[in-house]
């Protein structure tokens, strides 16, 4: 999908040799790479055409259509048609982006209002136009809004199930939500057009020894830029950290000028606004940390929404880890499950190993483990679980060069019921799976509640299942599912580049849990409290954990939640419980729940005013929570 997509944004700024704009010149070139770069590495050289910020492209199919709208080139007639369309990048005239962070739920809202112009069609004819929004950590597309001219588009979540008959993502009028990038296409712009875009996304804060930071993509290329002497370009940023909590912020680093506007309790405005020669040509960071030497959190409940089916409030309950460096992390028993299906062949299933060997060498004495590899039968390094210690950490990664190879079909229950097996004898440690897999069978549903079955039976000491997803084609909801029952963390890579780095970070996750078996006595005092998630996960040092739900009643100032540390002493943690008004629950909900929905929930655009809503998210998450009860 990306090389097919820089190649028609390649033929695009070929097509822009026609235009002539008001002073005399064509459209500026694109960067070229180094040469001996473009030679060796072609795709490096098409990686450089890829979105790195929210863009707008022409969807050119006649070619004889690309001429200025203002001063027309009269170049010669060129006949036929291009298939597939070729992309002219469009100008864009003014951008504005906004930030929310809600520090305690490790979650921001970004909103981006564009105005662009189609530069590069005569003004008597038109064509469709494609928005794509590159989707920074973990994003999920919370909707968009298009004005062209007199006619208006929005999007709104369709339910396949209840919409069965609705054509999803058509060409004419579609939005598309990839892994990675977000395209919405409008239809029939004429040439000389301005379309007006306002498009809402959220996305995961990164976290790393009590920092959180904010990364989104704001990288405009050159040929964007339109003339400085016919449009003067205003480049506005606007930020708003809001901690949640009580503690002090202090602010780490930013990529761009800001400057604060306003500090009112655990809420920060920072403005940055400037006449600019150039668009940004780098992505927006900002970094802070919520200073908490030990565990802290609290409860942010918000009343529901007037247009709300469910009529309770919200809540979101958040746990920062703090940094404390002497709170020890668990010890661990584990059992590495990896799929060696010949769908794994090659740059991937070399990907796992090596992240497999370089989280083997971080286990330390005291831990145990094992490694199955599953396709259509079924290996394991050892018959039980084997002590850390330098040699069985040499022999197991010896047998991970013998063994890794990519062949035959997937059978996901037969691992995950030897991996159960093995861990019923966990020596006082933390029993834990990891499951690597990129493909998806037909029994998911009774994997889900033959599992749970098995973890209830299990208790306490049942063991906490990670997953991780590779690619699109495995069933990432049925992963997410699987992690939730198992008290465990989900994550996925889309492309093989990412593998290493990705499924790294996620061993370091799940393998620091400082405190398990979470509880919260909000029962105690309202008979109506939801969770979101089927359970409360443990508790990482890598990550903040924050949980979402619905509640009815009156709760007090203060909840506690409870846990047991690795030394199984049980400890207490105070929420403070803040009604609030400026950070959007219903939102981070919705962030929360179209993640673990990503599977069966689509998003369409239509003429109709409708708006997203976190409702048809409930309705969904309703119908697939049902393979679990």
């Amino acid at each position: 999908m990306d090389e097919a997509f820089a190649r028609a944004v390649e033929d695009g700024l070929k097509l822009t040799k026609r235009l002539v704009l008001p002073s005399g010149g064509g459209m500026p070139p694109p960067p070229r790479p180094h040469l001996a770069m473009d030679r060796d590495d072609p795709a490096a050289a098409l990686q450089q055409l890829m979105p790195a910020a929210p863009m707008a492209y022409a969807v050119v199919v006649d070619p004889a259509a690309v001429d200025s709208p203002d001063v027309p080139s009269y170049q010669p007639h060129v006949y036929g048609r291009l298939d597939p369309p070729a992309l002219i990048p469009l100008q864009m005239r003014e951008v504005e982006l906004r930030v929310d962070c809600a520090a305690g739920c490790a979650t921001a809202e970004v909103a981006l209002r564009a105005r662009w112009w189609l530069h590069c069609i005569t003004r008597s004819r038109a064509c469709h136009c494609r928005i794509v929004v590159p989707m920074a950590h973990q994003g999920s597309i919370l909707g968009a809004e298009v004005t062209v001219g007199k006619r208006s588009y929005n999007t709104h979540v369709i339910d396949t199930e209840d919409n069965c008959s609705v054509k999803i993502a058509m060409p004419e009028s579609g939005g598309l939500l990839k892994q990675e990038f977000f395209s919405l296409t409008i239809p029939q712009v004429g040439g000389g057009e301005d379309i007006f875009a306002t498009i809402r996304w959220s996305q995961k804060l990164l976290y790393d020894n009590g920092q959180f930071s904010v990364e989104v993509p704001f990288r405009f290329p050159q040929f964007v830029n339109p003339l400085p002497k016919v449009f003067m370009k205003k480049e506005k940023i606007q930020l708003i950290v809001n901690s949640g909590v009580t503690k002090e912020i202090l602010l780490q680093g930013t990529s761009h000028p800001l400057k604060e506007k306003s500090r009112q309790g655990e809420k920060l405005s920072f403005l940055h606004e400037a006449v600019v020669e150039n668009w940004s040509t780098k992505d927006f960071t900002f970094a802070y940390t919520v200073y908490s030497g030990d565990l802290s959190g609290g409860v942010l409940v918000q009343p529901s929404t007037l247009r709300d089916y469910d009529d309770r409030d919200m809540f979101c309950l958040f746990l920062l880890p703090g940094n404390n460096e002497n709170r020890k992390v668990f010890r661990k028993a584990v059992v590495y499950i990896i799929d060696t299906s010949g769908s794994m062949q090659g740059k991937p299933l070399e990907s796992v190993k090596n992240a497999l060997s370089t989280t083997l060498s971080d286990l330390i004495p005291g831990d145990y483990f094992n490694i199955i590899t599953f396709n259509d039968e079924l290996h394991s390094f050892s018959s039980h679980l084997e002590q850390v210690n330098e040699k069985t950490i040499g022999n197991a990664i010896e047998w991970m060069n013998l063994n890794f190879v990519a062949q035959g079909g997937t059978n996901i229950m037969h691992p995950l019921s030897e991996a159960m097996t093995l861990l019923s004898t966990s020596h006082d440690a933390l029993p834990q799976i990891y499951f690597v897999t990129d493909g998806s069978v037909d029994d998911e549903r009774n994997i889900c509640h033959t599992l749970k079955t098995q973890l209830i039976k299990s208790g306490s000491k049942s063991p906490r299942i990670s997953t991780f997803g590779l690619g699109s084609y495995c069933n990432h909801y049925f992963l997410r599912m699987l992690a939730s029952i198992g008290k465990g963390h989900y994550a996925a890579a889309f492309d093989t580049g990412s593998i290493e780095g990705r499924m790294l970070q996620w061993f370091q996750k799940a393998s620091s849990t400082i405190v398990s078996n979470v509880s919260i006595d909000a029962i105690k005092h309202i008979q109506d409290f939801e969770v979101d998630s089927v359970y409360i996960p443990d508790i990482s040092a890598k990550y903040p954990l924050c949980v979402s739900g619905r509640y009815n009643g009156k709760l007090p100032e203060t909840l506690i939640a409870k846990g047991h540390l690795a030394d199984m002493s049980e400890i207490s943690i105070e929420l403070k419980v803040q009604h609030i008004k400026d950070i959007p629950l219903d939102k981070v909900r919705y962030s929360i729940l179209f993640m673990q929905l990503f599977s069966v929930v689509f998003i369409t655009i239509t003429l109709s005013h409708c708006c997203t809503s976190v409702n048809e998210i409930d309705r969904s998450r309703a119908r697939g929570l049902e393979v679990l009860e």
